[in-house]
């Protein structure tokens, strides 16, 4: 590997497993330490270890929920003092919630918003004191195609994303001349865990799986670890120049008007 992290420090949400788990075995690989944020301890606590074996770059594994704004800010505590300040943000965490509007439940509406959208914004406040004490920082966002194009029977999930790309716009323009980079990569369909999961769960899997590729101009569905490596380039050095952007990368798909 290049290295191209090496000496930064990078905190990375829903890290546990799918996008996130891919973004941390690159970054580790690229010479950064890492702070492992995820709901779920035990897959946190796994990946840690196995990447520290294996990179020998120190990993420090941490259990919190995004919408717990006080819990991240001691994530943020634990990572300065055990590796270093931090560098750079990763936005991972998040979750599908994909309900009818009229009967969309309150805490439905609330989970889909606190995790997707405001979790974001508190793993951001979190590090931001720090990184402008320092005058340097890079956040990248994890948001979605939902976030551009609208798929019927997906409410209220893109109503999270729209705002998610919006909140990287806003808060890259605000904080741009203090030294602070903030941006988005927005996937389309990508072989997660859950991905694979909702492929298994329909009437017949092969041909739906087999549907979904045939709907992307390049034939085939992506895979986490090409979102990996363009979370690596905009949160590089490489990329000083790229703020307040939103990559999309779903193969093409939403370039096509009809099929």
């Amino acid at each position: 590997m290049s290295e191209r992290l090496k000496g930064k420090t990078a905190i990375i949400t829903g890290a546990a497993s799918g996008i996130g788990s891919a973004i941390a075995q690159l970054f580790a690989r690229e010479g950064a330490r890492l702070a492992l944020i995820d709901i779920n301890a035990d897959e946190c606590d796994s990946l840690a270890l196995s990447l520290a074996e294996e990179t020998r770059q120190r990993c420090l594994a941490l259990r919190a929920d995004v919408t717990d704004a006080a819990r991240l800010r001691e994530c943020v505590s634990e990572t300065e003092n055990h590796l270093g300040q931090p560098d750079i943000l990763i936005n991972c965490a998040g979750i599908n919630v994909f309900r009818d509007p009229l009967s969309l439940s309150e805490e439905d509406w609330q989970r889909c918003m606190s995790v997707n959208l405001q979790g974001p914004l508190n793993g951001i406040r979190a590090v931001l004191p720090g990184m402008l004490a320092r005058r340097y920082g890079n956040i990248v966002n994890i948001a979605s195609v939902h976030g551009h194009k609208i798929i019927p029977g997906s409410f209220p999930y893109p109503v999270a994303k729209h705002g998610l790309i919006g909140l990287t716009r806003s808060l890259g323009v605000e904080y741009a001349s203090q030294g602070i980079r903030i941006n988005s990569v927005s996937p389309g369909l990508i072989l997660t865990p859950a991905a694979e999961a909702w492929l298994n769960s329909r009437p017949e899997p092969d041909a739906e799986r087999q549907r979904q590729q045939d709907l992307l101009p390049c034939k085939r569905i992506g895979e986490p670890i090409e979102v990996a490596y363009t979370a690596l380039f905009l949160a590089s050095d490489e990329a000083r120049f790229i703020n307040a952007a939103d990559i999309v990368m779903d193969g093409g798909r939403s370039q096509i008007y009809h099929d």
